[in-house]
């Protein structure tokens, strides 16, 4: 009896022969039945479609091993493809669109569905290629037309985007050597809600142009220099900002801020250090969405960094030490100091000599609020 014959031996007898057309015949009616009922599932809606797929994973196993080609395994295939991908089973559609094309390429369906799985799965060279094949086998399915113009499209968005993300990468990795090469100290932002996300730009002649944020602490008040070239001297801003023609500062109602009795201050060993990878992410914020950046920007870190900043603090307990800045320094001589860290942009205070506020804020009896 065939039944009891050995697997992988051929049928010796006709009764043998027999036997085995008999049980094919038998599965391949089974298989039939089990497809059937599955389409039944699938025209009755969602909720029958756990059942659809658990029929046609019957009808595939009444099929046993197959091997290409297999116009009805492919279509077996197919249809619980189109079911996964109801389900939003898109992995499991994938492989089994997959399946039906290896053992029926002419399958235009099954082609059609292994690109929308593709397509699901945000693997767009794959969802193009399955829609280009299954062309080759209609050039006239106007489905898959539109279908391939929208991967198309898809695709030039995601590159130009890549190309997007690469450039701005590229930026902040030039950004960041140039201030790794300096010595300066990049630490966390401060005063966002101020100048909200602004950055350092490196010119043609490789010069760093800074936004600087001027505080005016006796009245938490602020002035914004968009663009300041490290090898400007501070005095040459000062001198525009605090002319003789200029109209005094609407909060100095006793004109003590004029030009020869302010006074620039920066805080010392104040703030949180970035480190190497913090430093690219923060040079990069603003720029692109911080979800597409490449997983190798942590990588930047040392081998021994922990990829998080430091933070630094005032030395002296309950006061605020000051770092004097000198108008006939240069701006980049002004952040190279070893105590300052820049809180993302450099931000100096501006006290004023004729002021009462002076001594306290030189003695360090103030501090941020």
């Amino acid at each position: 009896m065939a039944l009891l014959m050995e697997p992988g031996s051929e049928p010796l007898t006709e009764g043998e022969k027999a036997d085995l057309e008999g049980i094919a015949a038998i599965k391949e009616s089974a298989a039939r039945e089990f497809k059937e009922e599955g389409n039944r599932f699938v025209k009755m809606g969602r909720k029958h479609y756990a059942e659809a797929v658990e029929c046609y994973t019957k009808a595939i196993a009444q099929m046993g091993a197959l091997s290409a080609p297999n116009p009805d395994g492919s279509v077996l295939f197919a249809n619980r493809a189109h079911v996964n991908l109801l389900l939003g089973n898109n992995r499991r559609a994938l492989d089994d669109a997959e399946q039906a094309v290896r053992l029926s390429p002419s399958n235009v369906k099954a082609h059609y569905r292994a690109a929308k799985a593709a397509l699901a799965l945000d693997l767009l060279p794959l969802a193009a290629s399955f829609s280009r094949r299954g062309l080759e086998q209609d050039p006239a399915n106007e489905e898959l037309k539109k279908f391939l113009a929208q991967v198309e499209a898809q695709q030039l968005e995601q590159d130009l985007q890549r190309a997007k993300v690469a450039q701005a990468v590229s930026t902040a990795k030039d950004l960041a050597a140039a201030i790794e090469k300096r010595k300066l100290r990049l630490g966390k932002a401060s005063f966002q809600e101020l100048t909200g996300v602004k950055k350092p730009k490196l010119d043609e002649q490789g010069v760093l142009h800074w936004p600087v944020l001027l505080l005016y602490p006796e009245v938490m008040s602020s002035d914004f220099i968009e663009d300041f070239p490290e090898t400007d001297l501070f005095s040459q801003h000062l001198d525009v900002m605090f002319s003789a023609s200029s109209p005094p500062l609407p909060w100095d109602e006793n004109h003590a801020y004029t030009r020869e009795a302010i006074e620039l201050y920066c805080q010392a060993d104040e703030g949180t250090l970035l480190s190497k990878s913090e430093m690219l992410r923060c040079l990069l914020e603003g720029t692109v969405d911080s979800k597409s950046l490449p997983d190798s920007l942590d990588e930047e870190d040392g081998e021994h960094d922990t990829g998080k900043g430091s933070t630094v603090t005032p030395s002296r307990e309950g006061s605020t030490k000051w770092i004097r800045v000198k108008e006939g320094k240069t701006l980049q001589e002004a952040l190279q100091h070893k105590d300052y860290i820049v809180p993302a942009i450099p931000v100096f205070f501006v006290v004023s000599r004729k002021s009462s506020f002076y001594s306290e804020f030189k003695a360090g009896n103030w501090s941020l609020p």
